[in-house]
């Protein structure tokens, strides 16, 4: 019959072989002194040492491994939290400042990240202004949507998978392209009086407000990967799809409607999908180099020998593009202004 050492060597009572860390040191489950961590494993470590020598040898070194092991791990932060969650310890790690706890603790839950993994992301976004959604992507730890599925579970929302979902056509004419590009965010169907809209982030006072003031009713948030939302706006939000609604009123303090002003007035600034702006830049270029060549072959082969050497001396005559310089300059800067600068 093998030799069971945890029971003859180290007293532990029969049960799961090898026993978990606490067991073998002796410890109470869960326990969070360091120094009495390393006291029970000296203490253990020592007594396993007189079986180092005779027929017991590589039972003892596997056993002195063992503890070693368990030792390291409870005695290091990081490593503790993750082994603590694996054996059903519930932490709180609820942010001091929101109460909440944070997205790594949801993906740590999972097994998604490690303890380690959730620090470097908190000093990754630390270090780079990012949100700690973003960071935790950029590392490479999650993709997207298990990112935003953890941080709906840190707000408290509920996650679509707009992949699965076809918005409706009322919900889609209740908020025109201007204000759900400058959310990020896609209104999708109106259920139990409340306007559910899929957001980037969490709903911000600004955004309840213009969605209550233009539907008429609150609204409900729901969290989507950004990359998804925007995917939609182009797809649903194309050019001549939508019939823009007029701007919402509401009553100023003298009790007389005033129309908001919104970036769906007429006189705010076009929106142009990632797409349609490339091509206008493309086009702006064009356009540009159409009027530098036309006006500079106008001056040199036609206006100089009709105009310009009659009043230009020869010396000064690489300097005689009047029509490209007067003309041309304000043209181009036009062009630049209109379509390649402008977004």
């Amino acid at each position: 019959m093998a030799l069971d050492v945890y029971k003859e060597w180290l007293g532990i009572p029969e049960g799961p072989r090898p026993p978990d860390h606490y067991a073998l040191l002796r410890l109470v489950q869960f326990e969070d002194d360091a120094d009495k961590i390393r006291k029970n494993y000296k203490k253990l470590n020592a007594h396993v040492r007189k079986y180092a020598t005779g027929q017991y040898s590589d039972q003892s070194q596997t056993l002195l491994n063992e503890l070693a092991k368990a030792m390291l791990c409870l005695t290091d932060s990081e490593g503790k939290k993750d082994y603590d969650r694996s054996q059903g310890r519930v932490i709180d790690d609820r942010d001091e400042t929101t109460g909440r706890r944070p997205l790594t603790a949801y993906l740590q839950d999972d097994g998604t990240l490690s303890a380690s993994q959730a620090k470097e992301a908190v000093a990754h976004a630390e270090r780079t202004g990012l949100s700690l959604r973003d960071a935790v992507v950029q590392l490479k730890y999650v993709d997207s949507e298990q990112a935003t599925r953890a941080f709906a579970n840190e707000l408290g929302l509920s996650f679509v998978d707009l992949g699965d979902m076809i918005p409706d056509e009322a919900a889609l004419d209740m908020l025109p392209k201007a204000v759900v590009r400058r959310f990020t965010c896609l209104p999708l169907f109106i259920d139990r009086e409340r306007v559910l809209v899929a957001c980037s982030v969490e709903p911000s006072d600004e955004l309840e407000e213009e969605v209550r003031l233009r539907c008429g009713v609150p609204m409900r948030g729901v969290l989507a990967t950004p990359s998804a939302i925007k995917e939609n706006i182009d797809r649903y939000y194309a050019a001549g799809m939508r019939k823009e609604k007029a701007p919402p009123t509401k009553k100023s303090s003298m009790g007389m409607k005033t129309t908001e002003k919104t970036t769906a007035a007429p006189s705010a600034k076009a929106e142009y999908s990632d797409a349609e702006v490339e091509e206008r830049k493309k086009l702006g270029m064009v356009l540009c180099m159409m009027t530098f060549v036309i006006l500079w072959n106008l001056d040199t082969f036609l206006l100089w020998d009709m105009f310009w050497k009659k009043f230009v001396p020869l010396s000064l005559s690489s300097v005689a593009y009047l029509a490209t310089i007067v003309v041309g300059g304000p043209i181009i800067a036009g062009l630049y202004l209109t379509y390649i600068k402008k977004k």
